[in-house]
């Protein structure tokens, strides 16, 4: 059987089935970065280890990065103790093609792992004397949108740079203990999926900086070290790859091909892992090119580097309206139908005809070409390469996670590029049936009439309680308008009063569509689609 733990001791029958190794020196680059790296990376989830993982591997392999990456979380040893120690920091990448193949790579780009808390001392100090070595260039982020808020600043200040436990001041602090070094400059880059995220980063960092200096904790120069982009730069980025958590298929079929140590790791909150990633063929990321001290040559692992509102066109063209709607569109209706995965809803042709109304005929007359990619072929790719993949275990539970927060930037910027062009957004059809969609979807009632677990969502018990009083079979209009006025009102919901641009009401209609018999679901698609 072959081994990805063991993997240096197999080589020749790795090389036998095919299966793609490392091309440079690997316990050579490891230890130069388990001494001091250039590339730290926050966030060692199953998109770091499917994508920014290879991308390093690449530029490796190109000879232009001689250490390897160093792994962190902030929030949870989980991952570290149970993902990467024990596969000694490698994975094997499984990119699952469409006709059914699996293109296995064994990933050795990670040089170590550490929990950065101050909870485990040995790991933070360590991290900590490697933000103050110059050598150190960029640090790049997965630790979704959540992981950028400051919930209580008064609790940061009263933890202080040595005690803080939030992503965000862990962040600061060691930013605090480059400039005390001797403040070298660094790219502090949140690959995450979410519009502008460079610029959150900076406010969310700042945020904490600043209620340091206003204690008297920090001082002032600190703060104009960060408020720099000669010193502490926050590039903005586009990043694209659907990468699902391992799942019972994948491990099944790399048994087949040979595999052990397969095992798939629960680590709670929907999440999964293990000593592979299971991801697709296409991918896409795109990266300010601001990196103050430097920076590997990315280009050579397929990475587009931009200036800023190039990288901003790419972002808003994906989440707002080529990828990112028509996905939760597909996880929220997917939810009500009985779908447990992406292919499956894309061989039902009234979900398809929906997602093509609000790609092709909603989303890209308001797009503003990025440029560097193509909106029209990226949707052509999305609906007719990507999501039909059968052999990508994606799950429309795993993408239903978060709507609330999604929202606003998936539907409502859409939304308010008609207005501010000045269309009538009231012209909107499918849309408007996707966000009644998700308000139906709350009330966790499939359309079978059967009940079902709703996906995690900060908001999800206030939304539950306002659609309480709505059941299947009850349609009536006041009603319906009584229970979801105050979230189609909510503009920090959607971006926008939806009463303001006339669109409430079609949502509302739709919903009692939807709410007016078990099947009215599947049948309200297939009628406006």
């Amino acid at each position: 059987m072959l081994s990805i733990k063991n993997w240096k001791q197999q080589r020749s029958e790795f090389g036998r089935r095919g299966i793609r190794l490392p091309q440079f020196d690997v316990d050579q680059v490891r230890a130069a970065g388990v001494e001091q790296p250039r590339w730290i990376h926050f966030g060692g989830g199953n998109l770091y280890r499917a994508f920014h993982a290879a991308v390093a591997q690449d530029v490796m392999e190109s000879g232009d990065l001689d250490r390897g990456v160093v792994v962190l979380e902030t929030y949870s040893p989980l991952t570290i103790d149970k993902v990467y120690a024990p596969w000694n920091n490698d994975l094997l990448q499984a990119i699952m093609e469409r006709d059914g193949s699996i293109d296995c790579r064994l990933i050795a780009s990670t040089a170590g792992a550490y929990f950065a808390n101050p909870a485990r001392p040995d790991d933070y100090a360590r991290v900590r004397r490697y933000f103050e070595s110059p050598v150190l260039q960029m640090c790049t982020f997965t630790i979704t949108e959540k992981g950028y808020t400051v919930a209580d600043l008064d609790a940061e200040v009263a933890a202080g740079p040595d005690q803080t436990t939030s992503t965000m001041g862990i962040v600061s602090a060691f930013l605090l203990a480059r400039f005390r070094a001797g403040a070298a400059p660094i790219a502090m880059v949140s690959t995450d999926n979410f519009s502008r995220n460079g610029e959150r980063f900076r406010q969310e960092i700042s945020a904490v900086v600043e209620a340091w200096t206003d204690a008297g904790i920090v001082d002032k120069e600190f703060l104009a070290y960060v408020s720099d982009e000669r010193c502490v730069s926050f590039p903005w980025t586009m990043i694209d790859r659907i990468t699902p958590n391992p799942s019972p298929e994948t491990a099944d079929a790399l048994q087949k091909l040979g595999f052990c140590d397969l095992e798939l790791i629960d680590a709670g909150h929907g999440a999964t892992f293990a000593g592979f990633s299971n991801t697709e063929r296409a991918h896409y990321l795109v990266i300010e090119d601001s990196f103050p001290n430097g920076r590997p040559a990315l280009e050579r692992g397929g990475v587009i580097m931009s200036d800023r509102a190039t990288a901003e066109r790419a972002d808003t063209m994906k989440v707002t309206a080529c990828l990112n709607p028509l996905h939760t569109c597909l996880a929220v209706y997917g939810c009500l139908l009985g779908y447990t995965r992406i292919w499956q809803e894309m061989e039902n042709p009234d979900l398809v005809s929906l997602i093509r109304h609000i790609g092709y005929d909603e989303d890209l007359p308001v797009v503003e070409d990025p440029g560097v990619i193509n909106p029209k072929e990226f949707i052509d790719e999305l609906i007719d390469s990507r999501l039909p993949n059968r052999s990508l275990p994606d799950a429309p539970q795993r993408i239903a996670s978060d709507t609330s927060q999604k929202m606003s930037i998936r539907f409502g910027h859409t939304i308010l590029a008609y207005a501010d062009r000045g269309r009538d957004p009231s012209e909107l059809i499918y849309i408007p049936l996707a966000i009644a969609g998700w308000l139906r979807y709350l009330m966790a009632i499939d359309d079978a009439g059967e009940s079902f677990e709703l996906s995690p969502d900060p908001l999800l018990a206030d939304l539950r309680a306002l659609i309480a009083p709505l059941r299947v079979g009850a349609s009536d209009p006041a009603e319906i308008h009584a229970a979801v006025s105050p979230i189609l009102s909510d503009a920090s919901i959607f971006g926008v009063d939806l009463y303001e641009v006339n669109l409430a009401e079609k949502v509302e209609g739709y919903l009692a569509e939807l709410l007016s018999e078990v099947g009215a679901v599947a049948e309200t698609i297939k009628k406006y689609a």
